[in-house]
């Protein structure tokens, strides 16, 4: 394994931006949940005529789609992220629309047969609703509760509160009073182990919500740490937790 300086120094250059992992192949695994979101998502993409993928990060999982609908439009936040969407679906047609959080859909009442999401920041029920047309479908795999949590609190020590957060009933207790039905609703619990610091550093750098000051000064310590812990031999255990929804107006 190279040293803690060069495995360290690497992550924090590197390109993490789009929603594509291929940079942890073989220094980190994850499970994956068994209903295979990226598949029923493209079978569904390829029979609308109308769809809106909210926070699509690079348009990664849209991309995979091999049939996508006469309207396909996605959002996203993050400028370097939307623009990684028009260069990959542009070419296909797609309107890549940028939102800031909390902000109402720019879209009229019914805009949409299906609305989808993988991983969004927070659904917000009733701009869902209000964008599907009458019968149609958000079909959604979530985060679920305490997602990670055994890397999280590594570095944050326990938080009791936020690990109750993201929870699958609560959400659909909400969608319900937002006016949809929720039709189906499975969970899993997913194993993830990384190999090496300089996967766990990238990890936090992408997904900068786990630890929110996350940087390599601020962290040394806990980086030396687990650096020591994975040279033993030993990967680092974690688990995912997700969730998939799907609800109809």
């Amino acid at each position: 394994m190279r040293s803690f300086e060069t495995l360290v120094a690497e992550a924090a250059s590197a390109d993490v931006s789009g929603w594509g992992f291929d940079s942890l192949n073989g220094r980190a695994i994850e499970q994956r949940p068994p209903w295979g979101f990226s598949r029923q998502l493209a079978d569904r993409l390829g029979r609308a005529r109308s769809a809106l993928d909210i926070d699509t990060g690079g348009g990664e999982v849209v991309a995979q789609a091999p049939v996508l609908p006469p309207t396909m439009v996605v959002t996203e936040g993050w400028p370097r992220n939307a623009r990684r969407a028009r260069d990959s679906l542009g070419p296909r047609g797609v309107r890549v629309v940028e939102t800031t959080d909390g902000g109402r859909l720019p879209f009229p009442d019914g805009s949409f047969e299906l609305v989808t999401a993988r991983h969004p920041v927070r659904p917000d029920w009733a701009e869902i609703r209000r964008v599907l047309e009458p019968g149609g479908h958000y079909f959604a795999q979530h985060v679920g509760p305490a997602s990670a949590f055994e890397l999280i609190e590594f570095f944050l020590g326990p938080l009791p509160e936020q690990r109750r957060g993201r929870d699958p009933e609560r959400e659909v207790a909400a969608a319900e009073q937002a006016g949809l039905q929720v039709v189906n609703l499975q969970r899993a619990r997913c194993r993830m182990e990384f190999f090496d610091v300089g996967a766990v550093v990238w990890i936090l750098r992408k997904c900068v919500w786990w630890v929110p000051d996350f940087s390599i000064d601020t962290y040394e310590d806990e980086l030396r740490e687990m650096d020591a812990h994975l040279r033993a031999g030993r990967s680092f255990v974690a688990h995912s937790t997700r969730h998939l929804i799907d609800a109809r107006r």
